[in-house]
Order: C-alpha cells, then structure tokens, then sequence
C-alpha cells in the first residue's frame, strides 16, 4: 500500500472570518481544522473517543488560499504505535489541486480512562465504521456491541 496516496474526505469554504491581515486564509485557522479533523481520524483509527495531538513536525505552508476557495483536507495513517497513531496530512485547493500545507507527521496518543497513555491494540489503517467508540454509537447498536 502507498502511504503517501491520500483520501481528501473534508471540504472547507475560504469565508471572510478565515482571513488574515493580507486577505488570505489564516494559517491559525488552518491548523484548527487540520487539529480538529485529525483528532476524529485518530479517533476512528484507535476506537477510541479519549485522544490528544501529542506532536506535530514542521508545518510547510506552500501556497495560500483566497476568500471563496474551497479547500480540502487528507490525512493518511503512516504508523501505529503501542499506545499511538502517525499520519500525513496535506490541504490543497480543491479545483486547482494545487497543495496549500504540508505536515509530514502528526502523532496522537490513545488515553485510557485515567488519562494515561493506553494500548489501542491495532496495526492497520481502517476504512470501516468499525471502531468508532461506544459513545458515539446509536444506544441500540452500542447495547448489541
């Protein structure tokens, strides 16, 4: 399997309240949908609704986005540790496919209930449902799990 081919799945609208002093988008606000985005990929990777953003390594700005664009975000799982999940991420223009940001490795850590790092017990990407925690599942399938 190629771990750098990765699924664009999220989709953003570059609005006014995105933007920076130079009227392009706010890498501020770029980060929080990338933080945000991953945290819920981490999440259905590790089953796990209890995750943190333990590191992420340099932040590679290529290009901007303008009021109006429509953006989309990828990730992509490229390790699994013991008690942790690695992933890719880039954002790219979603008409022009032209790449906005970079970051080669995020990690997140999967926390027990006392939250301390814990095993997730898994080795491979999921493309299924199949671990989204109990709390999020409907009360009927979460009382058959």
């Amino acid at each position: 399997m190629d771990l750098q081919n990765i699924n664009f799945n999220t989709r953003k609208w570059v609005r006014p309240e995105d933007l920076n002093a130079n009227g392009t988008l706010f890498g501020g606000s770029l980060l929080r949908w990338i933080d945000e985005e991953a945290t819920i990929y981490a999440i259905l990777q590790m089953g796990n609704g209890r995750v943190v953003t333990k590191f992420m390594s340099e932040i590679n700005f290529v290009s901007s986005a303008q009021q109006g664009d429509l953006i989309e975000m990828g990730l992509r799982a490229t390790k699994f540790g013991r008690t942790s999940l690695t992933m890719r991420a880039e954002v790219r223009n979603m008409v022009t496919r032209r790449s906005i940001l970079t970051i080669d490795r995020i990690v997140f850590v999967n926390l027990g209930p006392d939250g301390n790092p814990a095993p997730h017990g898994y080795t491979e990407i999921t493309y299924d449902r199949d671990r989204l925690p109990a709390e999020h599942l409907p009360v009927a399938v979460a009382a058959d799990a």
